[in-house]
This record gives structure tokens, sequence and C-alpha cells, in this order.
């Protein structure tokens, strides 16, 4: 092999592979916004058409394989299917195994470093805010409780009846994001879970954690964390939250593995 073609001017340390929903806008530039130096974010768009359905999240889940097949070619050193709600209500476990053999590096999807984020953190019961409508709720609340966490509120904006209010969850303000945290928190949530990858959250998670007195996880702070930390990078993010300052150890695809018995909290 010539020496040139090890030769990387950028994304040196490593190169994440991210498919995001085709009306997601605010993924690629939260991630941007974490990259430290040397990694870098290579996108692709998995159509994401009409109201919120199971069968627009399977739909998109077979155009999620095109946009791995795609990353491939870029030689990514990981990938990450960036869609919460995309990979509770399709199985997480298909998705991630399928990327894995599409790309052939490590793979993750939102909802698995969700998982992976609270078990670093230590989380038992956690306080969960949404901008879902109800089915994509519940189904997260099943999801969590099989993972072993006793979901103690869940608040959810119920957008998505339509394709508009599913695009405008990209338009709801970081100030808004706030008070969506504190509807949900109790006093017995050790965790604040902030779910959806087009929730702009970065400018507040920091401002929640002081405020409440807990950690606070979202769904592109937990992404992006578990791409660092599957790249075996150790970098500490200051800004946004515990998870990215406290929790450096690497971790697997076994990080995020359903129990062997799934659990549902009492």
């Amino acid at each position: 092999m010539k020496a040139v073609a090890e030769y990387r001017p950028y994304g040196w340390r490593g190169k994440i592979g991210l498919i995001v929903p085709s009306t997601n806008t605010i993924n690629e530039p939260e991630f941007y916004r974490l990259a430290p130096r040397g990694v870098t974010i290579h996108t692709a768009r998995a159509t994401l058409l009409g109201k919120a359905t199971e069968e627009s999240y399977f739909k998109m889940a077979e155009a999620v394989k095109v946009a791995g097949d795609d990353l491939a070619t870029a030689e990514v050193d990981v990938v990450a299917y960036g869609c919460t709600s995309g990979s509770i209500v399709c199985s997480l476990q298909d998705i991630v195994t399928d990327l894995q053999a599409r790309t052939k590096v490590p793979a993750v999807a939102t909802a698995g470093a969700v998982v992976a984020a609270l078990r670093a953190l230590g989380s038992r019961k956690v306080a969960v805010a949404t901008p879902y409508v109800d089915f994509v709720n519940e189904s997260e609340r099943r999801f969590l409780q099989d993972y072993g966490f006793e979901v103690t509120s869940l608040h959810g904006l119920r957008l998505g009846e339509t394709q508009e209010e599913r695009r405008g969850i990209g338009r709801v303000p970081p100030q808004h994001i706030y008070q969506m945290a504190r509807a949900a928190n109790r006093p017995d949530a050790d965790t604040i879970f902030i779910s959806c990858t087009n929730l702009p959250t970065l400018d507040v998670i920091a401002q929640i954690e002081a405020d409440f007195g807990k950690p606070v996880v979202t769904s592109n702070q937990a992404c992006f964390w578990a791409c660092l930390r599957m790249l075996g990078l150790p970098d500490r993010i200051e800004g946004y939250g515990r998870l990215l300052t406290d929790c450096t150890a690497p971790i697997t695809m076994e990080s995020f593995a359903l129990p062997t018995a799934p659990a549902r909290a009492a």
C-alpha cells in the first residue's frame, strides 16, 4: 500500500459516520460543536416522510441500509444511526447488527447510546422528556424498562401528527427544552433524559444539571459520547454535562446489550 493511502488531513484520530433522518437539522451541527481536534463527522441521510407512524419508521430503517452502504465507502471508523425513536420503534439490535455488517466497523444507534450512557452514570430512575406522539412515548417507556430502568415520569410534546409538526421538533427553542426538563423532573429521579436527536439541547444541559442537581442525558450528547468512547478516545468535553466530562472509559457494543432476561422496573 502506498503511504498516501493511510494519510488523513482531517479525521486523523477518528471519522464518525452519522446517519440522520432526512428531516433532521439539529444532529449534525451538535456533533460538529462537540467534535474534538482530529475527529470528523461524515453524514448520510435516510428519507423520512409523513406523520409519525410505525410504517414511517420502518420505511426509514430500510433507507438506513442504503446510507450505511454509502458511508462504508468513506472509510469511517464508527457509524451511528442518529434517531432515538427510530431505534426504539424498530429493533435496535437488528439495526446495529446490519450496520456493522455493511460498514465493517463498530456501529451504534442513538437508543443504544442512551442505554450505555445511563449505565455509565449509574442511573436507575429516569425522568424522561420527549417531543413525541403518544405511541412513541409508550414505546420509549417500554424500551427503558426492558433495559432495567425505572421511568419515574414521561413528559411529551406530542409533535408528529403531521409531517410539518414532525419537522417542527427542530424548531423547539432550547429555553423550552429547559421547561420540558423541569416538567419531567421528579424528586426520586436520579437522571433526566431528554430524547430526540432533532432537539437542540446542547445550550441547556449544563444549566439543567446545575439547577436540578442531577445528570442530564440527551440523545445527541449520548450518541456523540458513545462514538468517541467506541473509538477509544478519552477526551473530556466541558460544558455539556457530566457524561462527557466524567465518563471517559472505552465502551463496546456490549455496553448497550439487553440484560440476559429483560427486566421491567416495578
